[in-house]
């Protein structure tokens, strides 16, 4: 039997806030990185980990993407194509938080695309907000990449509302490094061009088996629940220091931005 691609990532969260106060916290997680044609056979052979259904962990299709039950490797080709990056679906790799004891939420859910040659051409950002708001940002990667483990730099304008305490207007910069002995997914937000917030995971991997999930569940049993009380109580902390609370402004429930690669003249 040939081993899973798929695998997890354990690391640490780390948030900082520079404006208008300054705000630091961490906490230890760990995330999947699920090979989209390989989920159905992760769910076979793992007893503690299923597709669709209630399991200690889980995936669900509809957590991601339009919501719908759409197999998630259709969605992400179809997202890849209508970027024109469709050459770059023929093996995608997704980093996420599974639902553990049927819970999840996945603030950034992050799509690594390859063609046949193994070539990263495409990343799709998948940003999720507590009001059941998603927004794929779609990213062409530079071919000039020396290899997996260099540092991948992106950056996309925010079209979605994630925060109470940040404006409608603002920008993204991504640093990546791809899956492999590690991840790093890496964000700065900026408004008006200053920096506001850095958040990154770094992660180390593991391969994935019901031992290692076993092991995974013990040691943060309560990480998905732990995330949003994370996102709550920590706004909470905000508000207490004085960072103003700024409009809602509504979004639609799904849609993508595909962003164009940066002129290399």
């Amino acid at each position: 039997m040939n081993a899973l691609r798929s695998c997890a990532y354990v690391g640490t969260v780390v948030h900082k806030r520079l404006e208008p106060r300054r705000h630091a916290f961490s906490y230890r997680v760990f995330a999947l990185c699920l090979d989209v044609d390989e989920i159905a056979e992760v769910s076979r052979r793992l007893r503690l980990f299923s597709r669709g259904r209630f399991n200690l962990m889980s995936f669900h299709d509809a957590d991601h993407g339009d919501g719908s039950a759409t197999d998630i490797a259709t969605h992400i080709r179809k997202v890849f194509d209508g970027a024109g990056l469709g050459s770059f679906g023929a093996r995608v790799e997704l980093v996420c938080y599974p639902r553990l004891f049927g819970y999840v939420f996945n603030p950034l859910s992050v799509y690594f695309g390859r063609d046949t040659q193994g070539r990263l051409g495409a990343i799709a950002y998948e940003v999720s907000n507590t009001l059941g708001e998603r927004r794929s940002y779609v990213i062409p990667v530079s071919p000039d990449r020396s290899d997996d483990a260099s540092v991948i730099a992106q950056h996309c304008d925010k079209q979605l509302y994630v925060s109470p305490f940040t404006g409608p207007s603002g920008s993204y910069g991504f640093h990546i490094v791809p899956p492999g002995e590690t991840v790093v997914l890496g964000v700065d937000f900026r408004e008006e061009g200053r920096p506001v917030l850095k958040t990154h995971f770094r992660g180390t991997r593991r391969p994935l088996g019901d031992g290692a999930i076993a092991g995974l569940l013990l040691r943060h049993p309560l990480m998905t629940l732990k995330i949003m009380a994370a996102i709550h109580l920590q706004a909470a902390r905000l508000w207490l220091k004085g960072v103003p609370i700024r409009t809602y402004h509504a979004s639609p429930r799904y849609a993508v931005t595909t962003v164009a690669a940066p002129s290399s003249e």
